[in-house]
């Protein structure tokens, strides 16, 4: 499966249901796509989420040229350490954004970055703080709250996440990364019927990407609906992203023990309700 369609499924769904979830790059506190616009960064021949795993090593080395030759330009630095991440090499791009936050201490973007780097490497409280640092009072920035929000999904603290993502809602009514965030908080506590109802309101939304309708798709599929997931997962992809997508699906729903906690929890749900 392509690195970027593995970003979506391992780190928002395996490593987070199993340990911890790793929303952050729906987040979208700085996207590296969003921030291949100036001179300094070498231009990409198509947007990283389309890329597959031979184009994504090629340019995670260009930009690893260019943050060589300048490594105190915070958009270079961002941009290579978001690739690093995409790659699965988060120590490596802890370590560019801790250089690259001493020489931009008060760039908005970089510490968002930064925080971003350290939930992927684990230090969730010290992330929740660089993102504290970041937000400014007078000026509130829904990414930042909702990558609070999924910080907090990360420790477990799913009330406090959900609130967080609601408060960023109330700024950016409708959108769909947020909406994503919340629907898969509601995956790690199992309730699934849920998580659903949020991802099909996110995959509604005009300007949801292929990422949330691939989040929508294992949700489906955990439930038993294959069919009508590997429709979701085939949408707006070419046929060897599709195909990837649907063999790396098959593969986790068929690992049933790896889910018994989360089906046996969606039951609980139906009976009792959720609480959180």
């Amino acid at each position: 499966m392509p690195a970027s369609r593995t970003t979506t499924f391992t780190n928002r769904i395996l490593q987070g249901a199993a340990a911890s979830l790793i929303v952050l790059a729906l987040a979208g506190c700085s996207t590296t796509k969003d921030r291949m616009t100036t001179g300094s960064v070498p231009k990409l021949t198509k947007p990283v989420e389309e890329m597959d795993a031979t184009e994504l090593r090629s340019a995670t080395d260009r930009l690893g040229q260019a943050y060589e030759k300048n490594p105190r330009d915070p958009v270079t630095g961002v941009s290579y350490a978001n690739l690093l991440r995409m790659n699965g090499r988060d120590a490596q791009a802890l370590a560019v954004m801790q250089q690259v936050a001493i020489s931009n201490p008060a760039d908005r973007n970089v510490l968002a970055a930064y925080g971003k780097a350290q939930a992927a490497a684990g230090q969730f409280q010290q992330a929740l703080d660089t993102i504290g640092r970041a937000q400014t009072p007078d000026r509130p920035d829904w990414k930042l709250i909702s990558a609070e929000g999924a910080i907090l999904d990360q420790m477990g603290r799913a009330s406090d996440a959900r609130q967080r993502y609601r408060d960023a809602l109330d700024i950016q009514p409708n959108e769909p990364s947020i909406l994503s965030n919340l629907g898969m908080s509601y995956v790690l506590t199992g309730d699934l019927r849920t998580a659903e109802t949020y991802l099909r309101s996110a995959a509604g939304q005009p300007t949801a990407d292929s990422r949330v309708r691939q989040n929508l798709a294992l949700v489906v599929g955990l439930q038993g609906r294959f069919p009508e997931a590997e429709q979701i997962a085939r949408r707006e992809l070419s046929p060897q992203q599709a195909d990837a997508n649907v063999a790396y699906l098959r593969g986790m729903l068929s690992q049933q023990n790896s889910w018994q906690k989360l089906a046996a929890k969606d039951k609980g749900a139906a009976g009792g309700g959720n609480t959180n």
